[in-house]
């Protein structure tokens, strides 16, 4: 199983706090069957720092005697487009072709134009679009029907496993992400892990949806 969002890289962002604690977290991941890890730091303020996080990754790496983990990182709207789009090629998944955009929380419906927009725009630059946790979005919480349209745009939309079973404090982000489960609009359940704790949540959603089936994919 891939893990496609995670804050493993040590002090980076409000992840993973050093090398030690990032360590930990693989070996977290490991115990509960994770057997690969996208490293997605913030791309949005105040945490960007595009040569750190690059360097942390190679930190890390070098000390994961070898357990995958490749380099991706979590886009934020307004930070790309203050960066501009001719940033999207750095900041995708290893594969040169993943992008992870986490949209805002708060925004309104009448937002979403402008993310399709830009949606369209990365598409055609050859990439396809993940939409982080999209479970936490006010807009989606108060139209369901805006996840399907992200999905008919050709996107994928990536649950964070603590939001599903209840854990850390994002209001109502546990009904919608059933809600989003039972209308089979999710590809992917990630940890979003920031700690080694955090991989516990990950543990309780795979005893208490894997072995029903969830057309989700902890992995691909």
């Amino acid at each position: 199983m891939r893990d496609i969002h995670s804050h493993i890289l040590p002090g980076v962002d409000d992840g993973s706090h050093n090398l030690d604690e990032s360590l930990r977290m693989i070996e977290a991941a490991q115990q509960v069957g994770i057997t690969s890890i996208v490293c997605t730091p913030h791309c949005r303020d105040p945490y960007f720092d595009y040569d750190r996080m690059r360097e942390s990754f190679e930190i890390l790496q070098e000390h994961a005697q070898g357990f995958p983990l490749t380099m991706g990182f979590e886009v934020n709207h307004s930070k790309l487009m203050e960066l501009g789009l001719d940033w999207a090629p750095r900041l995708c998944f290893a594969d040169r072709s993943t992008f992870l955009l986490e949209l805002s929380t708060h925004a309104k419906a009448d937002r979403f134009k402008e993310y399709f927009s830009t949606i369209y725009e990365l598409q055609g630059m050859g990439m396809h679009v993940i939409i982080a946790h999209p479970e936490r979005y006010a807009a989606i919480e108060d139209d369901l029907s805006l996840a399907q349209q992200l999905v008919d745009a050709g996107c994928e939309l990536q649950l964070s496993s603590d939001c599903v079973v209840g854990g850390k404090s994002h209001t109502n982000a546990k009904q919608v992400a059933r809600h989003l489960i039972k209308a089979n609009v999710i590809s992917y359940i990630a940890s979003d892990a920031h700690c080694p704790e955090d991989y516990d949540y990950y543990r309780r959603l795979k005893r208490k949806f894997y072995p029903q089936g969830t057309h989700a994919r902890f992995a691909k």
